[in-house]
């Protein structure tokens, strides 16, 4: 599946916050990063969880967060939304400091068990409640909000079901829902916590597509993720963690066996056998687009 985007609705402007820290250059020719960390550190109000983060994504690119449980993934997404604290270092987001970046710019699609499936409002409705920070309080979306709502249903291939109750769908198709709410919106970055659990696999091809498709349309990506295809296929950096940065970058330079091994620890565990079988695939990938004649340049 490849279909379009929805046109990007004019941008919502912020002016900079007072004191805040000066946007690092992006250098010639080049955007500024949706992401800008600077040797992080994250807390929950008592001692750093998480520390010496570093590292950037630019539009257009996807972070694949990688590492065992408790490891700081889903504390550095929430850190980016401006849910946990930045103890000490530096983090922007769309050029703002956290919990400041421009209204609509950040897009997050929650795990689907987080939300009920009881909550009576339609396929449509959710897509539309991402354009009220875009609105304000006191708007309520027109005709021209609801066909770009329309427009992000159909870039996930789910138009057809706008009309449906929302917990009626499968979850795969929640997902996909969650993430027309946050195209509807024309974010810059996209947020997903793990967004693979437990969907089929037509819905996993789907999802990749629309990833893909986002990508291609300048959006950031951030996913925090246990599931290793998708960091893989669609993520060209990986951020490895274990309660601190083992190593933010290119994922082939990433997902390298000493690594991850330092990030997982316990030799033989299935979850480490799992990571060291991808990263192997990956330096096998990486090694062939490398070769002479594989397409690229010859050195």
């Amino acid at each position: 599946m490849s279909k379009s985007l929805p046109p990007k609705a004019e941008p919502v402007t912020s002016p900079a916050p007072a004191g805040g820290a000066a946007v690092p250059p992006a250098g010639p020719g080049l955007p500024d990063p949706v992401v800008v960390l600077e040797d992080a550190a994250f807390s929950y109000g008592g001692a750093p969880v998480l520390t010496g983060v570093t590292g950037t994504v630019l539009p257009g690119e996807a972070l694949a967060l990688v590492g065992p449980n408790g490891s700081g993934k889903t504390t550095l997404l929430r850190a980016l939304l401006g849910m946990v604290r930045v103890s000490s270092g530096h983090v922007l987001v769309n050029s703002a400091p956290v919990g400041k970046a421009p209204r609509g710019s950040l897009g997050y699609v929650p795990q689907v068990s987080d939300l009920d499936p009881t909550f009576p409002v339609t396929v449509l409705d959710v897509v539309l409640m991402g354009t009220y920070s875009r609105l304000g309080l006191w708007r309520r979306p027109g005709a021209r909000t609801r066909q770009r709502c329309l427009e992000a249903l159909d870039a996930v291939g789910l138009r057809d079901r706008a009309g449906k109750r929302f917990g009626t769908l499968s979850g795969g198709q929640q997902q996909r829902v969650l993430v027309a709410r946050c195209i509807a919106a024309s974010p810059r970055l996209i947020l997903l916590d793990e967004p693979f659990n437990g969907l089929d696999q037509p819905n996993r091809e789907a999802l990749l597509s629309i990833i893909a498709d986002l990508k291609a349309d300048g959006v950031g990506i951030v996913v925090s993720t246990h599931d290793l295809v998708l960091a893989r296929e669609v993520c060209e950096k990986t951020a490895l963690l274990a309660g601190r940065q083992i190593a933010f970058g290119p994922r082939e330079e990433v997902l390298v066996p000493e690594l991850i091994e330092e990030a997982y620890g316990t030799p033989g565990s299935d979850e480490l056998i799992a990571v060291r079988a991808l990263a192997s695939v990956v330096a096998s990938e990486h090694a062939a687009a490398a070769a002479p004649g594989a397409g690229g340049e010859v050195a």
